[in-house]
């Protein structure tokens, strides 16, 4: 999901079921499209215009004050003190919501300028399979999509015994770094979770070596930074958390970008010599985690060969990967309720290691 500087295009909720292999899959995709460079339609360019005066102004049905948490959730900071490598935000916090903006007949919201991350923990009311996943929400690190692809992704973990921690990381990152358009920063504050919940791994029930990443388009490019990028933070040791691995144990990531070099209106991307060339710097060796990808081949924002070329490099590392390519569907699938339904797994997900306890 990308925002400033993008285009949005709305559209109703459409079901879509398949069956790859031996994982059953249902997808509910509330689809609405998001493009990087280009303007499609009136409701695009509002939506552009509306993120402008925002980020400028702070103002457009955005409340002043930072995102908050249902309650029963508490967020922490994961900084104890300044932040590394600290950016300057174009404003204060805010909530970012309009009327107009709907998937599955449901608002949804973005989050902008954050420059304070957090984390907040949502544990299972009832059975706790010792499992936890770290929550990446997408939005071009330029904003997040703090519902659609944070807590309804944290709702729908609980539900299956899960426990999910919400990363509410910095945005926006400007200007974004290289080729690829990444954020050093975002990827510090992700490693830095990581190891916090390793680190309370005890206190919160989990199992220490059960602990994985899941993300959505920036968020899914950020499950790909996190599993390959462990051996070292972007940041000085702070304090003993600072010195637990920070490697996920499992990856999980849904239409992510900033892997490939090309975009979906490229019309020679198909006819490059390298048409599946990977981010270089998302190394890949045999000890990256076992990852599921999926990714829509018309995706008008993140090209699907950002799955393709990771899914390879993870085949060629002999790592465990599953890639599901669907023939349609618009960027921003979502998870859970809105989004797409994982119901059996990834065969490696549903042998029992990523969820016992």
């Amino acid at each position: 999901m990308l925002v400033a500087g993008s285009s949005l295009a709305l559209q109703r909720a459409a079901a879509v079921s398949f069956t790859l292999g031996i994982t059953s899959v249902a997808i509910r995709a509330g689809s609405y499209r998001f493009r990087r460079r280009h303007y499609v339609g009136a409701n695009m360019k509002h939506l552009t215009f509306a993120l402008c005066v925002v980020f400028a102004c702070g103002e457009l049905g955005a409340q002043t004050n930072v995102w908050k948490p249902s309650p029963g959730h508490t967020q922490l900071p994961i900084w104890p003190g300044a932040v590394p490598d600290a950016q300057p935000v174009p404003g204060p916090e805010a909530v970012l919501s309009e009327t107009n903006w709907v998937v599955a007949e449901k608002p949804f919201v973005f989050v902008v300028n954050v420059s304070q991350p957090t984390m907040t923990v949502y544990s299972p009311k009832g059975i706790n399979a010792g499992v936890a996943v770290v929550v990446f929400p997408g939005g071009g690190y330029n904003a997040l999509a703090i519902d659609l692809e944070g807590t309804e992704i944290c709702d729908w973990l609980n539900s299956k015994g899960i426990t999910a921690v919400l990363l509410k990381y910095r945005v926006p990152t400007k200007p974004k770094v290289g080729r690829y358009a990444e954020s050093p920063q975002a990827l510090e504050d992700a490693q830095r979770t990581l190891g916090l919940v390793r680190f309370h791994a005890a206190e919160w029930h989990i199992n220490p070596y059960k602990i994985g990443v899941i993300g959505f388009s920036a968020g899914g490019h950020m499950v790909a930074a996190t599993s390959t990028r462990f051996d070292k933070r972007l940041y000085p040791a702070i304090d003993a958390a600072d010195k637990v691995s920070c490697r996920p144990d499992f990856a999980l990531a849904f239409y992510p970008g900033h892997l490939s070099p090309f975009h979906p209106d490229d019309p020679d991307s198909w006819t490059h010599e390298n048409q599946l060339e990977l981010n270089p710097n998302v190394r890949v060796t045999s000890n990256t985690p076992p990852t599921f990808l999926l990714q829509a081949q018309n995706d008008p924002v993140d090209d699907v060969r950002n799955s393709m070329a990771y899914s390879l490099a993870l085949r060629n590392a002999k790592v465990p990967v599953e890639l599901h390519c669907m023939r349609r569907a618009d960027t921003a699938l979502g998870c859970g309720a809105r989004g797409f339904r994982l119901q059996n797994g990834p065969s490696w997900w549903r042998s029992g290691w990523a969820q016992s306890g």
